[in-house]
């Protein structure tokens, strides 16, 4: 057999597959209508308009990071939830060991008031009213607030005498369920942008990446653990394996955008042509600086990069925030 001949079915093959990817409009490049997008002008609406009547009906995001790649390709940023369609309900269940409390989608001093009523309605009489250091003490429980994990949130416990009040926390979410009827999401993606600390944030370290987040890392573990569970569902894309309550650690599986993106010639002559999967450990600790920090190690034979490590640390930051 002529030796030239051997070569023929595959560059058949390459030439089909490049055929097909250079057909005008096959494959859009959605990252160039970023890049070429312009500004247009801001509607001015009159001074004397009814307030009440305008509304953000679809409200946009806030845009945290950055979107320039290392190397120097612009690429589109990763929406957040709000963006995704998955509005956050205004008030969720949070709970870590024998701990149990409500996240509270909006900033503290937008929850206190919406306490107060609370306890008005319930008839509880108030023995101490410090919102500045987050406590409301009544006859039959007392409530603490505290910022959440995730930026613009609030942690709301309800305590009797040093143990969770179940009941009262049941009325209080169910409570806060029907008032967030009247809070618009708009609202909450505004009050979420307005957040004046950032309390999740990428660092580099050495020749690696980490995520600081200003929470213990009991709270952190717990916000995590619930939003992993929800969001890292995808096999062989991004699925949670493990969660760890004892180590503070989570195992993922995990498939990097450098490994998505490998073009046609990458995956041809690469001696793995599928595109796989590695697993990777998120680890918490505390840093020197009292943050909680999340660091990726990885337990595949596979290389991960420091590009690698960041896109994954942002995206899981993405949920946090």
């Amino acid at each position: 057999m002529n030796p030239a001949l051997k070569w023929m079915p595959l560059v058949v093959s390459i030439a089909l597959v490049t055929a097909g990817c250079a057909r005008d409009g096959y494959f859009h490049d959605r990252n160039i209508d970023y890049a070429e997008a312009e500004q247009g002008r801001p509607l001015v609406l009159p001074e004397t308009r009814d307030q009440s009547r305008y509304r953000d009906i679809m409200p946009v995001p806030e845009a945290r990071g950055e979107f320039v790649a290392s190397d120097g390709r612009f690429r589109a940023p990763r929406p957040d939830a709000v963006a995704r369609g998955g509005q956050r309900d205004f008030v969720e269940r949070r709970e870590s060991g024998s701990d149990r409390w409500l996240l509270v989608n909006a900033e503290a001093g937008d929850v206190w008031p919406r306490l107060e009523d609370f306890s008005r309605r319930q008839g509880l009489s108030v023995t101490e009213n410090s919102p500045q250091r987050g406590v409301l003490a009544t006859s039959e429980a007392t409530f603490t607030l505290q910022p959440g994990v995730r930026s613009g949130a609030t942690e709301v416990r309800c305590e009797q005498g040093g143990a969770i009040h179940t009941q009262c926390l049941d009325a209080l979410n169910d409570f806060l369920t029907a008032e967030s009827r009247t809070a618009s999401a708009s609202a909450l993606a505004t009050q979420r942008a307005q957040q004046q600390e950032e309390s999740v944030r990428l660092e580099r370290s050495d020749d690696s990446w980490q995520l600081l987040l200003a929470a213990d890392m009991e709270r952190t573990w717990a916000e995590m653990d619930y939003q992993l569970s929800r969001n890292f569902t995808s096999e062989n894309r991004e699925l949670l394996l493990e969660s760890d309550a004892a180590n503070r650690d989570f195992l993922l599986e995990y498939m990097t955008a450098s490994e998505r993106n490998r073009g046609v010639f990458s995956i041809v002559f690469s001696p793995d042509v599928r595109q796989t999967a590695q697993w990777l450990r998120l680890s918490l600790d505390q840093a020197p600086s009292g943050e909680t920090r999340v660091r990726v190690i990885n337990e595949s034979d596979k290389e991960l990069t420091a590009d690698d490590t960041r896109e994954l640390l942002d995206r899981v930051a993405a949920l946090l925030r």
